[in-house]
């Protein structure tokens, strides 16, 4: 695939060329695919600027079945180009064409909720605490939104934020990734196609360098923040954040735990695992990272978990037998086999993985799954999120020792635990500290339930009835009625 025009930004309803023009690769082959132009300080201005106006002179955020009407508008659009964008994401980010296919059609599912929620989050409350004194509270948009996206799920990542940003009131920047600029661009033309939404209220930018992100963060014109990234970048969006004093709504790094008890059923148990390891090439916030065995089982488990990644298929993210797909480029395949040659100091290597070197796919950026174990809980595999398809396998001795074990981490993201029995299982996940815990699976989510970390895995809620009051605000209106003669 190749494009003649370079992708360009949306910026007040008007398509954008200026800026730097730079390549898009595919990490499958290493081949170029497309061209787009990069924005700069001067296109962030100018798309803060047409956020600002649209919020403060249109109704926009007065008129929640406008936006309501907008947002399912905006979903028939994203639909209607759902094959090209689907196959334009597996080509950019090199997730597998099943992988992408999904993420596209869960953001339909999800713009729909948000349509949905827009016009049921507008009530407030209203009271009389004391005879002739009436109190009401209305919820109202915060103003203009800035929603930084990461490459590794851009289209649903943008649409977790966007959609309730967009719903409760609020106009928007969105700061798209250079990796995924062709995607990107697709999705500004279905925002450019839905005649609902006025100039202004949905601004796209794409950046291959690191100007549009800190303007956003430091604009006193930006009310408000939603950033999923890393923990490291999450921390100065914070700190920076903190000198307009904008709330940030923060998605950052996992290191999810699976928690395998010795009465969990093996056969089901292992797939979910390589998924939960492999699933968009290991690049995912909620990879399986560490595998905690129950000792009962961990022989068996340890074998058969092995057994099935030395086996998995790794391809071309188009290809329909490619099990794993590449890494987002080669200095990610060279990072993160450096991470396992240094683990080998520490830990014991069950399945080395590396680097894949066969000739067919040696212009792509592949690394074959790694599983490594280890005792030791203040070593770097375990403490820090690798961003690859490796994992650790330890072993455990009772429940207070899985959940000591498991929550010996910084992150919150996510967990998971697998057993027969149900009271352990509610018991066990009551007590680990992550903002998500799956019970006896992995990765299900919801557009009608939060999702969110804690500790250094961030703060906020997307998702579910919570997500459209981190872009709102409310209200409060009192009267004293007079006394009457």
């Amino acid at each position: 695939m190749s494009t003649t025009l370079p992708a360009r930004n949306l910026i007040n309803g008007e398509w954008s060329d200026s800026g730097s023009v730079h390549e898009s690769i595919n990490p499958s082959t290493g081949e170029v695919v497309g061209t787009f132009v990069s924005a700069g300080r001067a296109e962030a201005e100018a798309a803060i600027t047409a956020a600002r106006t649209a919020f403060d002179t249109t109704g926009w955020s007065r008129d929640a079945s406008l936006r309501s009407r907008a947002l399912n508008e905006l979903a028939d659009r994203v639909a209607e180009r759902l094959p090209d964008m689907a196959r334009t994401l597996a080509r950019e980010n090199g997730k597998l064409l099943a992988q992408t296919t999904w993420e596209v059609t869960l953001s339909v599912e999800w713009l729909r909720y948000s349509a949905a929620a827009a016009l049921m989050q507008i009530a407030g409350r209203a009271a009389e605490p004391t005879p002739g004194l009436y109190f009401h509270s209305s919820p109202e948009p915060m103003g203009v939104a800035g929603i930084i996206t990461p490459w590794n799920s851009p289209v649903i990542l943008l649409v977790r934020a966007l959609g309730p940003a967009i719903g409760a009131g609020c106009t928007a920047v969105l700061k798209m990734p250079g990796q995924t600029a062709l995607t990107n661009t697709l999705f500004a033309e279905a925002v450019a196609a839905t005649e609902s939404l006025p100039p202004g209220v949905v601004n796209l930018v794409t950046e291959a360098g690191n100007e549009v992100a800190p303007l956003l963060v430091e604009s006193a014109d930006v009310d408000v923040l939603s950033y999923t990234g890393s923990t490291h970048v999450g921390r100065a969006i914070a700190a920076a954040a903190a000198s307009t004093l904008k709330r940030a709504n923060l998605e950052l790094g996992g290191k999810a735990p699976l928690v395998v008890f010795d009465d969990a059923d093996l056969d089901v148990v292992v797939p979910q695992l390589v998924t939960s390891s492999i699933a968009m090439n290991g690049q995912f916030c909620c990879t399986g990272s560490r595998v905690l065995a129950q000792r009962g089982i961990a022989d068996e488990l340890r074998a058969r978990l092995a057994a099935a990644l030395e086996t998995v298929k790794v391809g071309p993210a188009e290809d329909p037998s490619s099990q794993l797909g590449p890494l987002i480029d080669k200095a990610s395949v060279a990072r993160v086999d450096k991470i396992v040659e240094d683990a080998v100091d520490y830990a014991k290597v069950i399945v080395r993985g590396g680097p894949v070197t066969d000739s067919e796919l040696a212009g792509g950026a592949y690394f074959r799954p790694a599983l490594l174990e280890m005792e030791r809980l203040d070593v770097p595999l375990v403490q820090q999120e690798v961003f690859g398809p490796v994992q650790t396998f330890e072993i455990f001795e009772d429940e207070a020792d899985a959940v000591r074990r498991a929550n010996a981490t910084e992150f919150g993201l996510a967990a998971a635990v697998f057993t027969a029995d149900d009271i352990r299982a509610r018991r066990v996940a009551r007590d680990l500290r992550f903002g998500s815990i799956w019970l006896n699976t992995w990765g299900v989510m919801s557009e009608h339930f939060e999702q969110g970390g804690v500790k250094q895995s961030g703060y906020g809620m997307l998702c579910g009835p919570s997500a459209i009051t981190e872009f709102q605000t409310l209200k409060a209106y009192s009267t004293a009625a007079p006394h009457p003669a």
